[in-house]
């Protein structure tokens, strides 16, 4: 029986996809180094004859799989924006871009050598700040090269750039995935994603911070189905495709504070920061090929989603 390699299997969304492969009896190894995932977002699986967790960095190489591999997702990443988070991809700019060029190229060579099917996680950030909206797998995208978020932005669309390299040249059978804002149970405290953020602020009755004027808009997606459009994208015939997974709709930051407030009942006041270098006022997602290609259909809309996430955190 062949097994599914998760690449960055102990992070936030990694978790989650590990959990969903072996509920439907598949075999799962997961790699990570641990810079932003967690083990306690495995631990609970250790026992599970069918899992496999490996500590490595893959910039430095992979481990030796001798089992036959069906497929491989690249999900090992920094992923946060936000500069004052310890886990965030600006608190760690060299790995981030080696882990989306040479672990991506040390995942893709894998492929190659078991055959086996490759899906790349990229970002909604390869679109930069957009300049037009929804955001179309057409789209190339306003970015900023040097950036302070150029080391997240530019190292995923150099690993777009690498994994069209191997469909053309190798014949891998690949996918590529554009990730819109997820959220969900099991994001970290100290991440420094806006859910989380918000979410933490308001349960301890701390100021809950807006960047800018709170009108930049973003869509937000439960984790529960990104993964279900994940191992959709897996089973499915997407040789060679490129597509958005996300929730199409859109609320304003100032949106989400206030409703994260009403949700937990706290009493923090909102309060407005400078916005960040680059940050996107737009961020929507067109989801027409996801479900052309997929059959992806969000179910979880954000009221449902922040109240299953706030209860997460309050458990903590």
């Amino acid at each position: 029986m062949g097994v599914y390699v998760v690449a960055g299997g102990a992070g936030f969304i990694g978790c989650h996809l590990v959990e969903r492969l072996l509920d439907r009896g598949d075999q799962v190894v997961a790699i990570d180094n641990l810079i932003t995932g967690a083990e306690d977002n495995i631990s609970h699986l250790y026992g599970n004859p069918n899992f496999t967790f490996i500590n490595q960095d893959i910039i430095k190489g992979l481990p030796r799989i001798d089992a036959e591999v069906l497929g491989i997702f690249h999900l090992a990443s920094p992923a946060s924006p936000n500069a004052k988070s310890p886990k965030s991809y600006i608190a760690f700019p060299l790995e981030t871009m080696l882990v989306n060029s040479l672990g991506t190229l040390h995942l893709l060579d894998l492929a190659l050598h078991k055959g086996a099917k490759f899906l790349f996680a990229s970002t909604s950030e390869v679109y930069g700040d957009p300049d037009v909206s929804p955001q179309k797998e057409t789209y190339f995208g306003n970015v900023n090269p040097v950036g302070v978020r150029s080391v997240y932005d530019e190292g995923k669309r150099f690993g777009e750039a690498l994994t069209a390299s191997y469909v053309r040249e190798s014949n891998v059978n690949a996918v590529i995935i554009r990730i819109f804002n997820t959220y969900g149970d099991r994001m970290q405290v100290d991440d420094g994603r806006v859910v989380s953020n918000f979410i933490n602020q308001a349960l301890m009755g701390d100021d809950m911070t807006i960047y800018g004027k709170g009108d930049q808009t973003r869509s937000f997606c439960f984790v529960d189905d990104l993964v279900t459009g994940l191992v959709s994208a897996m089973d499915r015939d997407t040789r060679g495709e490129v597509i958005n997974l996300g929730n199409p709709k859109e609320f304003s930051i100032k949106e989400l504070a206030e409703k994260v407030k009403h949700e937990t009942g706290s009493k923090s006041k909102i309060i407005h920061e400078e916005l960040p270098e680059d940050d996107p006022k737009q961020r929507k997602p067109d989801i027409t090929k996801a479900k052309k290609l997929l059959g992806f259909d969000p179910k979880i809309d954000l009221d449902e989603g922040l109240k299953k996430t706030i209860e997460y955190f309050k458990s903590l």
